[in-house]
């Protein structure tokens, strides 16, 4: 079954592969698109992209890409997680975590594997390794980002 993506926009970049996808098809199962705002709790199962504005809480069993105009305040649990834009909140990913050139990330990360292109930028401690993965499955969802003080 071939699944439409929210939005009008194609997918373009250099992000991960979706792996184990159950739609068969390999692509996106959501877009939320640049000038779309949500907010709650996300969760899917195949892969998700934002370019657009998300707050509260994300949970995949696969792939979350964060388009260059995707601004996310969340806590992420992901697989995989491949960020172009801007991300305020902890980032949990039992495989891979791919910061591009433009992504900037407020937040502790957790993961199995990090890529970091020259020119991202990261404001938080960072656990990586075969065991931080482990973790990054079997642990308890990761706390929202606090809200500021003005």
């Amino acid at each position: 079954m071939a699944r439409t993506p929210f939005g009008s926009k194609g997918v373009e970049g250099d992000y991960p592969a979706p792996s184990g996808s159950s739609s068969g098809s390999g692509g996106l199962s959501a877009f939320i698109d640049q000038g779309s705002e949500f907010e709650g709790k996300l969760t899917f199962k195949d892969t998700v992209r934002i370019d657009g504005r998300f707050r509260g809480e994300i949970s995949s069993e696969n792939t979350l890409i964060v388009g260059e105009t995707g601004e996310i305040e969340a806590s992420i649990r992901s697989k995989t997680v491949a960020v172009s834009g801007s991300v305020t909140g902890d980032i949990m990913a039992a495989t891979k975590v791919v910061l591009h050139k433009t992504a900037r990330v407020s937040g502790n990360i957790t993961t199995g594997s990090l890529v970091v292109e020259d020119g991202a930028e990261i404001d938080g401690q960072i656990k990586m390794g075969k065991s931080a993965g482990l973790k990054a499955v079997e642990g308890g969802a990761p706390k929202a980002p606090a809200a500021e003080k003005h």
